[in-house]
């Protein structure tokens, strides 16, 4: 299952990112800055077992990803699903953190950093990532 998550969210990244690269100049409207935006999902479960309760979410927001973006971003609650490997249909609480920043290595580095603490903290097997063009007005 890791292996089709990550191999999808390579692609997501590829398409993601291929117009942007593509383009010789700006490809945003007068008035606007191009910008990337950064997505990840962090399931808060372990099977039918909540692991990371807000307390230890606000945490890790504090420790990890704060310090890597100090700029700003955006934290949601969501509800993700999905189906596991015997089929059942999981559910769990997920928080999604959105961050809008101009494009660089060192962002998409922040990301899988970010993903790869998460991970070992609360024994999850993954954290989605995607990375969109986008252009930004303030």
């Amino acid at each position: 299952m890791h292996r089709i998550r990550a191999g999808a969210v390579l692609a997501i990244l590829v398409l993601a990112m291929a117009p942007a690269s593509r383009a010789g100049t700006p490809s945003c409207p007068a008035g606007f800055e191009e910008f990337t935006e950064y997505r990840l999902f962090f399931g808060r479960s372990r099977g039918d077992v909540e692991v990371v309760s807000d307390k230890a979410w606000r945490g890790f927001l504090a420790a990890e990803i704060t310090p890597r973006f100090p700029e700003g971003l955006t934290v949601l609650d969501a509800a993700g699903q999905w189906r596991d490997g015997s089929g059942a249909i999981m559910r769990e609480r997920t928080k999604l953190v959105i961050v809008l920043a101009k494009p660089g290595a060192a962002e998409v580095r922040h990301t899988v950093e970010i993903a790869e603490a998460y991970k070992r903290s609360f024994g999850q097997e993954a954290v989605l990532r995607t990375i969109t063009p986008a252009c930004v007005s303030f």
